[in-house]
């Protein structure tokens, strides 16, 4: 069976933008504050392309009151990319992050936290592309800025930590992914409790590595975890849960339970097409899954059937 990807953005899940999620309105908060609170509101809870038009329009306010590279436009930029990201428009994404960084970097140095908050995004990118001999040193430095500030222990650092291991994973290079991810989930554990919705994805990314050690009593407890826990946070439409399912359909055609793993990829297929629509590139890794699943069984129609969406959905969303 094809080899399966790690989970997607720990960046995401944790939501590396400028403001706080949820923030309050504020008495004389100015219209491009209020779209940003908006957006994040929309992006905590998956609707991503609900988010866009918010933060196309903050940023484009944000232009138009300090001009193009200012420093006030940088964060609206990493915002910005960071919902294209999520929308699988990654070589959108790419030139809003190198646009951030790169005023940022003027502004403040090579060392401040919104530096690696940028640097963390980009990485994170070019490992979802695949691109990984890029994404490595980005991540490492993102990371290395993070513990200089906060030290090694503090939650700031798990975002750049754990999208490291999930790059990793991705290399098949799970005895260095596992311990980054259990250290970032340990992280986590105690700094915000068992039960935060940020640790989801951690979760399942710490379980895809379980899966690829052979681990598969631990990978099962904690893909279930995650369901539960981003279930009562989100409810049971949520990116991350298509995730979750996806993994755990994997874990399951590891084990040979091929009707469960069907049924889990099937499941979190659904969920893809209605939280991400039916055109993004996470949803081209499930159907990838799917069509092996059937290949390994001799269902050769099915699995071509399935590959064939796959193929055109990569076809629309490859960099340029």
């Amino acid at each position: 069976m094809k080899a399966l990807k790690a989970s997607i953005r720990v960046a995401a899940t944790a939501l590396a933008l400028s403001l706080a999620l949820g923030a309050p309105s504020y008495a004389g908060e100015d219209e491009a504050s209020t779209l940003t609170r908006q957006m994040k509101e929309l992006y905590r809870v998956g609707k991503y392309s609900e988010a866009l038009p918010l933060a196309q329009k903050s940023l484009a306010l944000r232009e138009k009151e300090f001009g193009p590279d200012d420093a006030n436009v940088a964060m609206p930029l990493n915002d910005l990319g960071t919902i294209h990201y999520n929308l699988g428009q990654y070589a959108v994404a790419e030139q809003l992050y190198k646009h951030s960084l790169a005023i940022r970097e003027k502004t403040l140095g090579p060392d401040d936290a919104e530096v690696a908050m940028v640097l963390n995004n980009l990485g994170d990118l070019y490992r979802a592309e695949e691109r990984y001999a890029l994404a490595e040193p980005i991540l490492k430095r993102s990371l290395a800025i993070r513990e200089k500030i906060s030290g090694p222990n503090d939650p700031s650092i798990v975002m750049p930590l754990s999208n490291l291991a999930a790059l990793y994973s991705n290399m098949g290079r799970y005895d260095q992914s596992r311990p980054l991810f259990e250290r970032g989930l340990a992280i986590l554990d105690k700094a915000k409790g068992p039960d935060d919705p940020e640790a989801t994805i951690l979760m399942s990314n710490l379980a895809d590595a379980y899966i690829n050690l052979h681990r598969y009593a631990d990978a099962e407890r904690l893909l279930k975890r995650s369901i539960v826990v981003t279930e009562k946070a989100y409810g049971p439409d949520h990116p991350d849960i298509a995730q979750a399912l996806n993994n755990l359909a994997a874990l399951y055609g590891r084990q040979g339970r091929n009707a469960l793993a069907e049924q889990f990829y099937k499941r979190s297929v659904a969920t893809f097409e209605k939280t991400l629509g039916p055109n993004h590139p996470d949803l081209a890794d499930v159907l990838d899954n799917l069509a092996a699943l059937y290949k390994d069984q001799g269902r050769y129609a099915d699995a071509e059937q399935v590959f064939r969406r796959s193929k055109a959905i990569r076809g629309k969303t490859a960099p340029i």
